[in-house]
């Protein structure tokens, strides 16, 4: 196994603050300890649309923000003032939304005089697994699955990072999604084509996986394209179980192939599972198994810390906030941004 890094962590509480798309969240983090994590999710009210409409979402935030503010304090026991640094997510993400938070974090810096630091939402992910009890080695591969994201990534150390595989087209959680909707099955994607996988079989339809040979890299526009056609020439007779179960055989499968290469190619001796598809079960449990088989360490965040949330913010902001790193009252919300 890889060393286990000394980390060295901000000791004081963290105040973090995630809006980047649709989950509003406020947490309180005090080194690798999450003190409080709430979150309000947006599903319900974007569900009518069949995604996320950006000005809808921004609006949710606005009226979210301040309950979120207040349940997170009370559930730390700390008062706003009390905080030793507020952290925000400012980059990547839908503009609108990212603007909510980034504001409020500057806002309540600037009252109580508070360290401000905006951090990199994927930098989040990649350390949502420092809220776990157990070390984490160092160096390891990461493998980011959400909606927007499915990249190879190679964590050195703490703010050393190294993309080595991504998508060429399409995220993992967005073929999950636009399979579920082809399927009728509704949102979130994810959880609905896991749940009516359980009672299908997953070679019932053979899917393509992707690109061919020996690469760590993904894409899943293809499957998209299958499952259309498969809906298309089945009609009522499609299994939809059957279907879900296909359509999360070809994911997971590709996933698992690709993570393992690139373990391999690396060197490394741990991989860690995370983002919002880091929740599917299906994929943590085919993971774990290839990584014990092979002798490598699998770590992956509880389900309350794989999708979007604030307490992976405050764990990534500890060590940069430890760094002595700082963002001031200029601070901007990007909606793009290269992981570094």
């Amino acid at each position: 196994m890889g060393a286990a890094q000394v980390l060295s962590l901000f000791e004081g509480p963290i105040l973090a603050i995630e809006s980047s798309c649709d989950e509003t969240s406020v947490a309180v983090v005090v080194g690798r300890k999450v003190l409080a994590n709430s979150i309000a999710s947006q599903i319900d009210l974007h569900r009518k649309w069949g995604g996320v409409v950006p000005e809808a979402a921004a609006r949710a935030h606005v009226e979210a923000l301040l309950p979120m503010l207040q349940e997170a304090s009370s559930e730390a026991g700390i008062s706003l003032r009390d905080m030793a640094a507020v952290a925000v997510t400012n980059r990547p993400g839908l503009i609108g939304a990212l603007s909510v938070g980034v504001t409020a974090a500057k806002a309540i810096a600037y009252r109580y005089q508070l360290p401000l630091i905006g951090v990199h939402h994927l930098e989040g992910h990649l350390l949502s697994v420092l809220g776990l009890e157990q070390e984490v080695p160092f160096p390891h591969m990461a493998l980011v699955v959400s909606g927007g994201h499915t990249e190879l990534v190679s964590v050195r150390a703490l703010g050393e990072y190294e993309i080595i595989g991504e998508t060429r087209d399409d995220a993992a959680g967005e073929a999950f999604d636009k399979g579920a909707r082809l399927l009728g099955l509704g949102s979130p994607g994810g959880f609905m084509i896991q749940e009516a996988a359980l009672s299908g079989n997953p070679k019932r339809y053979p899917l393509p996986k992707g690109l061919s040979g020996d690469t760590i890299d993904f894409s899943f526009s293809g499957l998209k394209t299958a499952v259309l056609r498969l809906v298309e020439k089945e009609g009522s007779a499609l299994n939809v179980a059957d279907a879900a179960a296909s359509l999360q055989e070809a994911i997971v499968s590709v996933l698992t192939e690709r993570a393992l290469r690139a373990v391999e190619r690396q060197g490394v001796e741990a991989l860690t599972l995370v983002g919002g598809v880091a929740a599917n079960l299906a994929l943590r449990e085919r993971l774990a198994k290839a990584c014990d088989r092979i002798g490598v360490t699998f770590l992956t965040p509880p389900l309350s810390l794989c999708t979007d949330n604030a307490a992976m913010i405050g764990l990534a902001a500890s060590h940069r906030l430890a760094a002595g790193q700082r963002d001031d009252i200029f601070l901007e919300a990007m909606a793009t941004a290269q992981l570094g």
